[in-house]
């Protein structure tokens, strides 16, 4: 393994305390519970959005902290949990009078930590709801989860919120506009090689040269199948089938489509898929309205790619267009 660490115990610590020197006027670092947050939170004229899920996923969720997005992140160690004191510590920090709001990738050991947050939270007069994301049509359950993974899409979620709540809206509005979101959004990836967690040393599962996995969970977990690789435009009709038949998408729909690198893909290669995606799409009769091609969710160093659709309207586009501000910057 040739990375760059130190220890590996203090892997996500050093990365989140990098993230905040990086960003000091916008976001700050909490060492006592792994948590980002933005320096101008809690506001009372907002409701709070939070999120968790395990590092490894990175931009997600730390680097969506910012004006428009999310309010805090709390994450576990890599591909864990956070501990649920983290998520109840959070909770109590970025409280806001208009309430909070907690965002959950349907994984169980999140479940469990945002659950028992949300009680205890609850219990000391903090407003709190808490929101499942579960965009992924691969499985309908996987070692780690109960239902349906939260995957890359809960980038959409987090962005509809974001906006809603940066414009005032009440914690039942936020909900509503986060559920809506979520049940329009579908997702599956598939993965050319495994990723290897710093901790461990060496990859979670072996690909042969000629082998993929369709359907791969972004902490390495089974998908639909493994198969001998195909090709580019091959892997496209593939992941496009599953994710327009699921919902499904129809002739005359409006999408966002992402293509989302997992971590180890180059971005020239997420372009030929988008290429293909968008020409299947427009074969379909459905038409492209936002496109988003990068890393958004990825699983630390692993080759591969989701494919995202997000069904639009004037609601979502517009809160999906509106302004936000995080510590990605590219210029």
């Amino acid at each position: 393994m040739k990375k760059f660490v130190n220890d590996p115990k203090h892997y996500v610590p050093e990365m989140l305390r990098g993230i905040a020197l990086a960003n000091p006027d916008t976001v700050t670092y909490v060492p006592e519970y792994n948590l980002i947050m933005r320096t101008d939170i809690p506001r009372s004229d907002k409701v709070s959005i939070v999120q968790g899920s395990g590092s490894g996923h990175e931009p997600a969720h730390v680097m969506l902290v910012g004006k428009g997005m999310l309010d805090a992140a709390c994450p576990g160690d890599i591909f864990a949990a956070p501990p649920m004191d983290y998520v109840y510590e959070t909770t109590k920090l970025v409280a806001s009078p208009k309430g909070v709001l907690l965002l959950v990738n349907n994984y169980t050991g999140d479940k469990m930590a945002f659950e028992m947050s949300q009680e205890m939270s609850a219990a000391d007069g903090i407003t709190v709801k808490t929101l499942f994301i579960d965009d992924d049509v691969s499985v309908q359950d996987s070692t780690y989860t109960v239902g349906r993974r939260g995957v890359a899409g809960n980038f959409f979620v987090i962005k509809a919120v974001g906006a809603a709540a940066e414009s005032g809206a009440d914690l039942d509005e936020v909900v509503r506009i986060g559920e809506k979101v979520n049940s329009v959004t579908r997702t599956m990836g598939m993965a050319l090689t495994s990723c290897t967690p710093p901790a461990k040393g060496s990859p979670l599962f072996e690909l042969g040269e000629d082998e993929m996995e369709m359907g791969v969970g972004i902490h390495g977990e089974p998908g639909r199948r493994r198969a001998t690789l195909a090709s580019a435009n091959e892997i496209v009709d593939e992941l496009l089938e599953a994710v327009v038949n699921d919902l499904p998408y129809q002739s005359g729909d409006r999408v966002a489509l992402m293509i989302n690198g997992l971590g180890g893909t180059p971005i020239s290669e997420l372009y030929i898929l988008f290429g293909r995606a968008h020409d299947r799409l427009t074969e379909k009769g459905i038409t492209v309205g936002r496109a988003y091609v990068g890393e958004y969710c990825t699983s630390l160093d692993m080759a591969g790619a989701s494919l995202t659709l997000v069904r639009l309207d004037d609601e979502i586009e517009e809160l999906l267009a509106a302004p936000a501000e995080i510590p990605l910057r590219i210029f």
